[in-house]
């Protein structure tokens, strides 16, 4: 029997079951249809959600390309303004944005709260920046000549959106689409198609017009045929590695433009000199929130071995105390993670990692005692990790942690910056020297100094480096140079007055 009972604004609205194409909610053209549920409970059943296929995307292109020249036509002050009628609305609906990524997703209420906040400011930072969308004037090299640049929309853009921020993500793809000019056509992921649905909701309730943003809930086919699409001029992409370097692989023979955020393994440097309790508090909320389902959980934790020993003390302690159960309920201190596959590749890693020589120090285990039936894994720490092994080097995505031992600094970095992935890093220590040394040694693109390793402040680029990120960095002035393409005129005026 289910242990969730959704409220009436918990319910899905039976548009929302739809997609949503040229102004219109419409189910798939071939009838095609997913169930979604609960991962903190799988007896509670969300709804079946639209299954899109090839047709859909198509349709869904051809609109947005029918609606971009009335929508460029517009302006980016007008289109900014549009934005934030959007926000205003997206604030008074926060508690249903949170509902809805508990229910779906599996983060705790206060998690996917916090996701709404963000992707709030995010929408007010977009929606300032129509007054800011400029170009240059520059000298001219000629009498009575202008030299100007300006900015000009490239088109249709697919946004591909992932599960774990099934929110913020497709929130910073789409605002700054529509600000730039362009049209868009959104896929998300299909395992939180309802929040998708809630925020195109919202920016139609705020007077978007018909075509501009199109909705399209579906899995593979979907997201290949918006790739292959000869009108899809840029695709924005948040995911995994290997689906990203797909997309790559197919959109580069006709030079349509990419903007990949991608996996990350990122490591926590703790050096001997650290704050012991301030780190293991950082660290198990950098590993466990929300599941450790992000691309900057804190995956590793790097330490000196002069401190190795009290710093594990400290972090099975904290987290062999906190309460893993359902997204809703109020003393939740860990929620699911999204799906039985998530949840079973945590714990393969973990017993992997195990027979390669690691040693549990917590955790490990799917936890079953007073749960509802859902995907739940308690979290874990394991030490003894060596640093070729699959756990060392490999995302998890899931409530894991690596501890590995380093002997000081330069051996710490070394081992920090030994993945192929770059897309955040962290230190802790009290010398500001070793804070210098690390800003510039650190092979990530977002970095942290005493505080949790994830994600960046809204104002700032979210971005990577090495395979972690492809294309200009997202939630900055610099995601620009994705959605738009530059012009430039030289204007020489004629003498007209009179007498020469």
């Amino acid at each position: 029997m289910s242990t969730f009972e959704p409220t009436e604004s918990e319910k899905v609205a039976p548009d929302h079951l739809h997609n949503h194409i040229d102004g219109h909610w419409q189910p798939a053209l071939a009838g095609g249809v997913r169930r979604n549920g609960n991962p903190s409970d799988v007896t509670d059943p969300i709804g079946e959600f639209a299954e899109s296929g090839a047709a859909d995307a198509v349709a869904a292109v051809d609109a947005a390309r029918a609606a971009g020249p009335a929508w460029d036509e517009l302006g980016p002050i007008k289109r900014g303004g549009l934005l934030f009628d959007a926000a205003a609305l997206f604030a008074e609906r926060l508690d249903e944005f949170a509902a809805a990524i508990a229910r779906e997703q599996g983060k705790r209420i206060a998690e996917g709260r916090a996701e709404a906040e963000r992707a709030l400011e995010i929408l007010r930072f977009t929606a300032g920046e129509g007054r800011r969308l400029h170009g240059q004037t520059l000298p001219a090299e000629a009498d009575r000549s202008w030299a100007l640049t300006w900015r000009r929309p490239i088109g249709v853009v697919a946004l591909v959106t992932p599960w774990n921020f099934p929110l913020a993500i497709p929130t910073w793809k789409v605002a700054p689409a529509l600000l730039s000019g362009c049209t868009a056509v959104l896929k998300p992921s299909p395992f939180t198609p309802h929040t998708a649905a809630l925020l195109v909701q919202t920016l139609l309730d705020a007077g978007l017009p018909p075509g501009v943003l199109n909705l399209v809930q579906g899995d593979r086919e979907v997201g290949e045929t918006l790739v292959g699409h000869p009108d899809v001029a840029g695709i924005s992409f948040t995911g995994s590695l290997p689906v990203g370097l797909a997309i790559q692989e197919q959109a580069a023979p006709r030079l349509a433009r990419t903007q990949l955020e991608l996996g990350g393994k990122n490591a926590v440097i703790v050096l001997a000199d650290a704050d012991l309790d301030a780190a293991a508090e950082a660290i198990v909320h950098g590993a466990f929130g929300q599941a450790g389902q992000r691309c900057s959980a804190t995956s590793r934790v790097v330490v000196d071995r002069a401190v190795r020993e009290p710093l594990v003390a400290r972090l099975a302690a904290r987290a062999g105390r906190m309460r893993v159960g359902p997204a809703t309920a109020p003393d939740s201190d860990l929620g699911p993670v999204v799906n039985a596959d998530r949840r079973d590749a945590c714990l393969a890693a973990v017993a992997r990692a195990v027979a390669e020589g690691a040693t549990l120090a917590c955790g490990g285990r799917a936890p079953t005692g007073g749960l509802p039936d859902g995907y739940y894994v308690e979290p874990t720490v394991l030490t003894d990790v060596a640093r070729d092994s699959d756990l060392a080097q490999e995302e998890v995505f899931g409530p894991v942690l690596a501890v590995l031992d380093a002997d000081g600094y330069a051996d710490a970095m070394a081992v920090a910056n030994s993945v192929r992935y770059g897309m955040s890093g962290t230190i802790f220590t009290r010398s500001m020297a070793r804070v210098h040394d690390a800003l510039r040694d650190f092979q990530a693109g977002m970095l942290h100094v005493n505080r949790p390793g994830v994600g960046a402040w809204p104002h700032l680029p979210h971005m990577g480096s090495k395979l972690s990120q492809y294309g200009p960095p997202e939630c900055s002035p610099e995601q620009w140079d994705f959605y738009t393409e530059w012009r430039s005129a030289c204007i020489s005026f004629p003498d007209d007055r009179a007498g020469g």
